[in-house]
């Protein structure tokens, strides 16, 4: 479908315009809500913010467009779903019960 743009008004590329932004928006947020489904809550997650080292966490909340992370040490971030990746705990990283001897 083609739409000659020369041909509509003011009050018509204004409502053309609206529409075009919420259909970008709408496709944002799906595309967002799709990397959202490759996480679960209470998942263990890392991510890195732009000058900061990488953040290890949890899985809190599912948001609109991002998941709440609560960190190791207790800070929460809204982090997009684009930006996590998963973490793998190592049997080493794991601590061993002491065996009783």
């Amino acid at each position: 479908m083609k739409i000659d743009i020369d041909k509509l008004n003011e009050a018509e590329l204004i409502d053309l315009n609206n529409r075009v932004v919420a259909r970008l928006k709408f496709l944002s947020q799906m595309r967002a809500h799709a990397h959202m489904l490759d996480f679960s809550i209470g998942e263990k997650v890392s991510f890195q913010p732009d000058g900061q080292p990488v953040l290890h966490g949890i899985i809190t909340k599912y948001n609109r467009k991002s998941v709440t992370v609560i960190t190791h040490i207790g800070q929460q971030w809204g982090v997009a779903p684009t930006f996590l990746r998963k973490t793998v705990e190592s049997e080493d990283a794991v601590a061993k019960p002491a065996s009783l001897t």
